[in-house]
């Protein structure tokens, strides 16, 4: 009977937009509208199977012949259907997947075998690959945002972990924000596109979804990748995204933005009417979070002993603020050359991180460098503010080279560079005297010589020559600025 078909196989039904309709062609008699989604169904097959649609079926079936209109919105919660379908999603996906004796994988749906040999050689048994933790991903990421949020919120409660929960966020965010897969790097190779076969939703409707997603993310720090949360605060500043959520990501960043790279860091200026190429405020902001943390976790350790160079931990959070030094050094000598940025706001980004937190100068003294080429008119008392924010002493031999010939630098500080070459030359000469001696006393008077004494003596006389010449351009230096 045709009745029974439509019941009982999925394959009766085709759908046409938000519309389901019968592929029988017989015509329909009954709409039921249940959400944004219309169903074109038949009384009898319905009447029989549901005591609740047969009451409200004959309630609304008018007398001329029409079709009769149902709208169900609430019959699902009525009756805790979702509720039992969250509630068993939320099981399967907090149940460790090993224990599950399911014959598919996270990939896909074949069963890998595994041909293990008995001790007397007889037969061999089939084990099934288990799946990974992230098996429930693309299955829930069909699911509507509000029945997506009350999953993450299920397995949240659950006791799942904030990795698997983060993964879960970041697969459904790439698939239904397209303007994250149009960042250039933001590639997943264990999945394929999940957003090839997704129309592209209204601006409106994006902004909506990442507002929510950002809300979701678990708060504990490392366990949402840096990189998908500057992708993410990306898109929030495309789609304009409320403040809040763009304080929330920006906090998120500064927590750990040890492992932030400077390509993503490099965010553009969006608008017509900005002034600087890169959102240099909104750096300065997630700099701040992470000042403001390090400070709170180092307070009561002693901060780092820096010596010629070498660094000596004091504060359990030395080797991060090492690295967001390097990181702030590397990021200010990418936008110097912008001619827009204001020597304030260069001065204040690269105030912020400590002295103590550089081991070394040559990564300021190159966006110094940077910034005073392409800033060629600046003042000289300009020139003299922004070369205190380096110290000359922790240039590097090469560094220091560069810097005692380089003419964009005021002539104080190029003596400055001059006296402390000096003065590294003394204490290596002082230092090498001192071993020779110490080696000279040790050594067996019958036994061969450690070193030859030509060579020593030859190596002796070029520090001392390099040493003289560095005298004299210092004093060549002193002269020029009584002269001024």
């Amino acid at each position: 009977m045709a009745f029974m078909r439509l019941g009982s196989k999925s394959e009766a039904f085709h759908r046409e937009g938000q519309t389901w309709q019968c592929t029988n062609g017989l015509p329909s008699d009954v709409t039921l509208e249940i959400g944004e989604v219309s169903f074109h169904l038949h009384k009898f097959p319905l009447m029989s199977r549901s005591r609740l649609l047969e009451k409200h079926i004959r309630e609304f079936t008018k007398d001329d012949g029409s079709v009769c209109v149902l709208q169900l919105h609430d019959i699902p919660e009525e009756l805790h259907i979702v509720s039992r379908c969250i509630n068993s999603l939320e099981m399967k996906a907090c149940a460790d997947p090993n224990l599950l004796d399911w014959p598919v994988s996270a990939a896909n749906d074949t069963q890998s075998t595994r041909d293990t040999n008995l001790w007397n050689g007889i037969s061999t048994r089939t084990e099934t690959q288990s799946m990974g933790d992230d098996w429930w991903y693309e299955d829930v990421s069909f699911l509507s945002l509000p029945l997506y949020k009350r999953l993450i919120q299920a397995v949240e409660l659950g006791g799942m972990e904030p990795e698997r929960i983060a993964g879960s966020l970041i697969f459904y965010a790439k698939r239904y924000l397209p303007v994250l897969n149009e960042q250039s790097g933001f590639k997943d190779t264990n999945h394929a596109n999940p957003g090839s076969t997704i129309s592209v939703p209204p601006e409106a409707d994006q902004r909506a979804l990442l507002e929510e997603i950002v809300e979701l993310l678990p708060n504990q720090k490392g366990v949402t990748q840096t990189k998908f949360l500057l992708r993410l605060l990306r898109a929030a500043m495309i789609l304009h995204a409320s403040p809040s959520s763009r304080e929330n990501l920006e906090k998120r960043v500064g927590v750990q933005l040890d492992h932030a790279l400077l390509e993503d860091l490099l965010i553009p200026n969006m608008g017509y009417s900005v002034e600087t190429l890169y959102d240099i405020d909104c750096f300065q902001r997630i700099l701040k979070h992470f000042t403001s943390m390090d400070q709170a976790v180092g307070a009561s350790s002693s901060p780092c002993i820096v010596e010629e160079g070498q660094v000596v931990e004091g504060a359990p959070s030395l080797t991060s603020i090492t690295m967001v030094a390097n990181l702030v050094d590397a990021y200010l000598a990418d936008v110097a050359p912008d001619i827009n940025l204001k020597f304030p706001k260069f001065q204040s980004l690269a105030a912020s991180i400590p002295d103590y937190a550089r081991p070394l100068a040559d990564g300021i003294y190159r966006a110094i460098d940077i910034y005073l080429k392409a800033h060629s008119w600046l003042t000289d008392s300009e020139r003299e503010q922004i070369c205190r924010l380096m110290n000359c002493q922790k240039l590097s031999i090469e560094a220091s080279t560069h810097a005692a010939q380089n003419e964009r630098l005021p002539l104080r500080v190029i003596v400055q560079v001059l006296f402390f070459e000096q003065l590294r030359l003394r204490t290596s000469i002082s230092g090498w005297f001192f071993v020779s001696d110490n080696l000279e006393n040790s050594q067996n008077p019958n036994a061969n010589l450690a070193f030859n004494e030509q060579d020593r003596a030859a190596g002796i006389d070029d520090v001392r020559e390099r040493l003289s010449d560095l005298e004299k351009e210092c004093q060549t230096m002193r002269r020029e600025i009584q002269k001024l």
